[in-house]
């Protein structure tokens, strides 16, 4: 006889669902990051909750700067912009423009584990940097500081003005601003722009056409730029050799060389250019080398 057998369906386990995601729960003691559940499952871009983990996972001090994080992620700049705006949109992210003791002006970036103003306890505000220090007055008497010298003639060596984009040429301008269509990263500011016009006017003067100065400017440019465009096209602007300059047609007055026409040498029939019938060159040498034979 038969063993019995049950149709009835398996009991599942209990503490384990049937369907979804499964943890595997590991106690860590070092190296992890605690971020809030709002944050991790917020809706919207993967890229701004990618962007947001690893900037908290990041020391203080560590360069948040959209540079940096290009280098650290796959992603480009546009992308990476976009996701550090929507973090200061939500309240994650803060930048300020701040000036230093020495007086340059920095932009010094603030996340916030919980968005600014919401939740019973908002959270505590960023330190205060550090104010400059106050410039001692000086103890001159006010009569000798009266004559102030005149200011010193600039240096040879000493930076110059940045251009302005009116002073730049047009066509040189329309060269730069053209070549994001071909490339989307080469995105050029006003002062770029007007700064490497001067060296795309000089290929323009050589006898460059604009398509052949994007193509050498676009052409085999690296996936990923660690630094600035306008920093890429000017490097391609001073090491690529200009071309050879067109030569000058000749004047109407100037006496052409006459050609001389074609003639088919009598002994082997090969075309060559002499003013008369006759034998061509390797034949007279060879005649030339029978006649000497000949006379011993």
């Amino acid at each position: 006889m038969a063993d019995p057998q049950s149709n009835a369906r398996l009991r599942a386990d209990a503490g384990a669902p049937t369907t979804g995601v499964i943890h595997v729960r590991t106690r860590l003691t070092a190296d992890f990051t605690v971020i809030s559940n709002a944050l991790a499952q917020w809706r919207g871009s993967a890229v701004t909750i990618g962007v947001a983990a690893y900037i908290a996972s990041l020391p203080d001090g560590s360069p948040v700067t959209i540079t940096a994080l290009c280098e650290h992620f796959s992603e480009g700049e546009i992308l990476i912009s976009r996701a550090l705006r929507e973090l200061e949109t939500a309240g994650y992210l803060e930048r300020r423009r701040e000036r230093t003791p020495t007086g340059q002006v920095r932009t010094r970036t603030y996340f916030y584990a919980v968005p600014r103003g919401e939740g019973p306890d908002d959270p505590p505000e960023p330190p205060e940097p550090p104010k400059p220090r106050p410039r001692k007055r000086s103890t001159v008497p006010e009569t000798r500081r009266e004559a102030a010298p005149a200011p010193a003639p600039e240096e040879p060596g000493s930076p110059a003005p940045a251009p302005a984009l009116a002073d730049a040429d047009a066509e040189a301008v329309a060269v730069l601003t053209a070549l994001r269509r071909v490339d989307p990263r080469l995105v050029l500011s006003a002062r770029e722009a007007a700064r490497l016009a001067p060296a795309v006017t000089e290929w323009l003067a050589a006898g460059v056409g604009q398509r052949e100065i994007t193509e050498l400017l676009t052409v085999r440019l690296p996936d990923r730029f660690r630094a600035r465009p306008a920093s890429v096209l000017a490097f391609r602007l001073r090491e690529t050799p200009l071309p050879m300059p067109p030569r000058a047609p000749l004047s109407p007055d100037v006496a052409r060389p006459a050609v001389l026409p074609f003639q088919t040498c009598d002994g082997c029939e090969r075309a060559f250019r002499a003013p008369e019938p006759g034998h061509c060159r390797s034949c007279r040498d060879r005649l030339a080398g029978e006649g000497l034979r000949a006379a011993g």
